[in-house]
């Protein structure tokens, strides 16, 4: 029910008009303020002018109410899926697991947005802050690494920056571990983007790795009482490029708003990283993949 204007009543006063609504938004009755009724039959009564203002008015608020539900809108994307990794850094063997991400696409509150809801789904032109999230799974000091002392397992948090055109992308990632090894990564990498009739997007890169000196400790150190324990010479690494690698991958559309997401990563560790006798026991090569599934989401409130 609205109040759309203002009509002279039979006792000459002018009052606010109100207009009851049928659910086929067809008009039944109209009631002034003063609560007195006017019946479609009493309606004819009515100017064609104050007709046609009744008309008007009531598109004005239907077509309002619609394009106040356009001017709003929360899109991102939800993927879920597995990943096999290296158990360890510098390991020869794999671990299996889920894994999961939260891709940010864009808001719009009236004349307020970030990025554009309605646009590309994977590698949005443009160039943007974006957040950053690792997990690093723990290590246990068993089998070959008997005597090292245990890593529980990393959660890094950081902010990126990227800038990404229609056939490319650079970007760069700082990232601090909040839980785990409090220590500093930082990632670098570019892509070379071909997007592909039907909306299927292929990507492909070069990536640099890079820890301080606390990160390098954590999981290529060996202190001097677990050299004690073990097997393994004492190691101190410094902060370094710890790896330089290639990866791959690939986005298919499965309907509209589903698409399965394909990618299969090389590392080579290098520098201190790979003199490492953590290392020497496992290899320098590091191969991850990863499958999932992805669903985007449009709110509209």
């Amino acid at each position: 029910m609205w109040t759309i204007g203002n009509m002279i009543g039979e006792n000459g006063q002018e009052t606010a008009l109100v207009m009851a609504m049928r659910p086929d938004c067809g008009v039944s009755r109209y009631v002034t303020a003063c609560g007195e009724e006017i019946t479609p039959e009493r309606s004819l009564l009515m100017s064609p002018s104050r007709s046609v203002f009744l008309v008007t008015a009531c598109l004005a608020a239907l077509t309002g109410q619609s394009a106040t539900a356009r001017d709003r809108v929360l899109a991102f994307s939800v993927t879920a899926g597995a990943i096999a990794q290296p158990e360890y850094f510098g390991a020869d063997s794999f671990r299996f697991g889920p894994t999961a991400r939260i891709g940010f696409t864009g808001l719009r509150v009236g004349s307020l947005q970030l990025r554009d809801p309605d646009g590309p789904r994977e590698f949005a032109p443009g160039t943007r802050y974006r957040g950053a999230v690792q997990y690093i799974p723990d290590r246990d000091g068993r089998d070959e690494l008997e005597g090292l002392s245990n890593v529980d397992a990393s959660v890094e948090l950081g902010l990126g920056l990227q800038h990404t055109r229609e056939t490319w992308q650079v970007y760069g990632e700082l990232r601090y571990g909040f839980i785990g090894h409090q220590a500093i990564a930082a990632d670098i990498g570019a892509n070379a983007i071909l997007r592909l009739e039907g909306g299927a997007v292929l990507h492909a890169g070069p990536r640099v790795e890079l820890g301080n000196s606390r990160f390098m400790r954590t999981y290529f150190g060996v202190t001097d009482s677990e050299a004690a324990r073990s097997d393994l010479e004492a190691y101190t690494p410094s902060r370094a490029v710890y790896s330089a690698g290639f990866e791959m991958g690939a986005y298919q559309p499965v309907g509209e708003d589903w698409g399965v997401t394909a990618i299969l990563r090389y590392d080579r560790l290098r520098g201190d990283a790979s003199r490492s006798p953590i290392v020497d026991i496992g290899t320098e090569n590091q191969w991850t993949a990863t499958l999932g599934l992805t669903k985007h989401f449009n709110l509209r409130f």
